[in-house]
C-alpha cells in the first residue's frame, strides 16, 4: 500500500542563521562538511566536534536569502550559538536565532519530493513558497524538509498535496532506516562520527581539509578502528529506557538510544558492538529481546 505525501512540523527543531561576509570561511574551518558546496540548490549535513573529535552538535545547512541557515536541535541551539561565538574572533559574521519566525517540516511518503519540485538526489534544494525546501542530504528514502514562515507551513504544504500527520509517523520511518537523531542517539563529548554513520550519510567531506576534530576522525577511518555502530533494532516487547545496556548473555554488547513503541513491540536505534552481530539472537535489553539489522546504506567496512 503506497503512502501519500505527508508532513509534520518538527517542533523540536530550531534554525540558526549565520550571516556576514565571512560566513562560509568561518564555518568551513569548524564543521565536518564542505561549506563551499552550499548553494541555493544544495544543502549539506554536518557536525561540530570537540578538538578531540567527539560529537557536539549535528545540523543541516542550507542557503536562504544569502545567509547560511543551520537546521538544528532546538534544545541545543543556544549552546551551539555560544560555542560558535567562541570561535568568531575577528570573523565578520553574525549569529541569529530564527526559530521564532521560521519552522521546519519533515515531508515524506510517496511523491513527497516530487510535490515540492525536488529531485531524488540527496541535498537537492530550492526556493519554496516564502522559504526553502531540500531533499534530506543523508538519504532520499527519508524524504525532505521544508522551512517556511511559522504559521504558514500547514497551508503551503496542504496546497501542494500533503496531508498532516504526527511526528511519531516520521520517527517510525527514521528508526526503520536507522538514521540517528542528534542528541537522542549520539552522546556529546563521547560519540564519534564514524560509529554514527556520518561517512555513509554524507556528513563528512574527506577532501575539504582541516576542521575541528578532523585529525582523530581521519585517523579512525584510515586505521579501521571502528568496533561499534549505531544501527536499527526491533524489540519483541515494549522498548526499555534510553541508555539501557544491550547484553549478550552476561557480556555488554551495546546500548539502547532512541526508540518508539509499536503494536508488535518496538523500534529503536542502539550502539552495537560489531562482534555481537555474529550471535545477535542472544541479545536482550532490559529483559526484552533485541534484533539489530544492518541497513542497506551502511558499509561493511569504512
Amino acid at each position: 500500500m503506497s503512502e501519500k505525501p505527508r508532513f509534520t512540523i518538527l517542533e523540536n527543531r530550531g534554525l540558526l542563521a549565520v550571516a556576514g561576509p565571512d560566513r562560509v570561511s568561518f564555518l568551513q574551518g569548524l564543521v565536518s562538511n564542505d561549506m563551499e558546496k552550499i548553494t541555493p540548490d544544495r544543502a549539506v549535513y554536518a557536525a561540530l566536534l570537540t578538538p578531540q573529535g567527539k560529537f557536539l552538535y549535528d545540523f543541516f545547512v542550507f542557503e536562504m536569502d544569502g545567509d547560511l541557515i543551520l537546521d538544528c536541535e532546538r534544545a541545543g541551539l543556544e549552546g551551539l550559538k555560544k560555542k560558535l561565538s567562541i570561535y568568531k574572533l575577528r570573523a565578520d559574521v553574525t549569529l541569529e536565532d530564527r526559530s521564532g519566525d521560521l519552522c521546519v517540516s519533515a515531508v515524506f511518503g510517496d511523491g513527497a519530493l516530487t510535490a515540492l519540485g525536488l529531485p531524488h538526489e540527496t541535498g537537492a534544494a530550492l526556493a519554496f513558497g516564502d522559504g526553502n525546501a531540500y531533499t534530506d542530504p543523508r538519504l532520499t528514502d527519508i524524504g525532505g524538509r521544508a522551512v517556511l514562515a511559522s504559521g504558514q507551513a500547514e497551508a503551503a504544504l496542504t496546497a501542494v498535496g500533503f496531508s498532516p500527520t504526527e511526528p511519531s509517523d516520521y520517527d517510525h520511518l527514521r528508526l526503520k532506516l536507522g538514521l540517528p537523531d542528534g542528541s537522542r542517539d549520539l552522546i556529546a563529548d563521547k560519540s564519534i562520527l564514524l560509529e554514527s554513520g556520518f561517512s555513509e550519510l554524507n556528513g563528512v567531506d574527506w577532501d575539504k581539509g582541516c576542521f575541528m576534530g578532523q585529525e582523530l576522525t581521519a585517523r579512525t577511518k584510515y586505521r579501521g578502528l571502528i568496533k561499534k555502530r549505531l544501527m536499527p533494532i526491533t524489540f519483541d516487547g515494549p522498548p526499555p529506557e534510553p541508555g539501557t545496556p544491550v547484553m549478550a548473555k552476561d557480556k555488554n554488547a551495546g546500548e539502547v538510544r532512541s526508540s518508539l513503541t509499536t503494536d508488535d513491540g518496538g523500534l529503536g536505534i542502539a550502539l552495537i558492538r560489531l562482534e555481537a552481530l555474529d550471535n545477535s539472537s542472544d541479545l536482550k535489553a532490559g529483559g526484552v529481546s533485541v534484533t539489530p539489522t544492518r541497513p542497506d546504506w551502511m558499509a561493511d567496512e569504512l
